[in-house]
């Protein structure tokens, strides 16, 4: 790979990758349903022999399918991912931030709340998104897309959030899906963060917290998130505070960017720092 560029990146270019990106995901889950999958569980810190973090079959073959197709057309970018060993991201660079499989335990499982997550980072901040969605505002599987500066996208077709006034309890995404959760919102837990933030964007959900997401996890989201003037926090040592990008001067490799954020609907964010504390 080469030395990162600082040229101003070709948004529109980018943003035509990802959505072909996610639908390539899409199209390797959709077939895949259909037959037995080859699975197996990542250990963990406390166990060699965890069930709590599935791979399957599909997650390490889309991923290796899409890193090809983004070596092949911007061969000076960089690449993080979930199943792939990742060389350190570095400053002034674009870096593409993959999931190929967001919400693996409910994808081998046949419950349709998962998606392949593509987003698109320059200087930590995201420029573009594109998540293809198992289920979506319109009842179907289908990609929500953006990039910097432009409207959400549903299929190339653009969204307008929904927000009812008159539904006074709006849904949240929380970890701990249970009495514990703000009261403010109807709790829920989809299994999926990229899909929340999805969700989020689409008006579907109001607020969405993270225990702590990798960047792979969440940069697609928040690209879709910011595109309709939602609002993003991150939990330092002194509290919540905004997220506006993944990287500081003094670590710019997105590797190591792993904090309690949140994600919400214009306006609510700050009630949701406030709730949990």
């Amino acid at each position: 790979m080469n030395a990162p560029t600082t040229a101003a990146p070709d948004l529109d270019a980018i943003g035509a990758l990802a959505l072909r990106l996610a639908r390539l995901a899409g199209e390797g889950m959709a077939e895949a349903l259909g037959r037995p999958l080859e699975v197996h569980y990542k250990p963990t810190a406390e166990t060699e022999h965890s069930l709590k973090d599935p791979v399957s079959e599909v997650d390490r073959a889309v991923e290796a399918a899409l890193r090809a197709e983004i070596e092949a057309r911007f061969p000076d970018h960089q690449i993080l991912g979930e199943e792939f060993a990742n060389p350190p991201t570095t400053p002034g660079g674009i870096t593409w931030a993959i999931d190929p499989v967001d919400g693996t335990a409910n994808f081998i499982n046949g419950f349709p709340l998962f998606c392949g997550s593509i987003g698109v980072v320059k200087d930590g901040v995201p420029i573009a998104g594109a998540l293809w969605c198992a289920s979506s505002h319109k009842l179907r599987a289908g990609v929500y897309h953006c990039i910097q500066g432009g409207p959400l996208m549903f299929d190339e077709e653009p969204v307008t959030p929904r927000r009812n006034p008159e539904v006074k309890r709006r849904l949240g995404g929380f970890r701990d899906a249970s009495h514990r959760s703000p009261q403010q919102w109807e709790p829920r837990r989809t299994g999926s963060a990229a899909i929340e933030c999805a969700f989020v964007a689409a008006g579907l959900m109001e607020v969405a917290q993270f225990e702590k997401p990798n960047v792979w996890d969440i940069a697609g989201g928040l690209a879709l998130v910011q595109a309709t003037g939602g609002e993003a926090f991150m939990r330092d040592p002194g509290g919540w505070v905004p997220l506006d990008r993944f990287t500081t001067d003094a670590d710019p490799d997105l590797r190591n960017w792993r904090k309690p954020m949140i994600v919400a609907a214009p306006g609510a964010g700050e009630a949701l720092c406030k709730a949990l504390g």
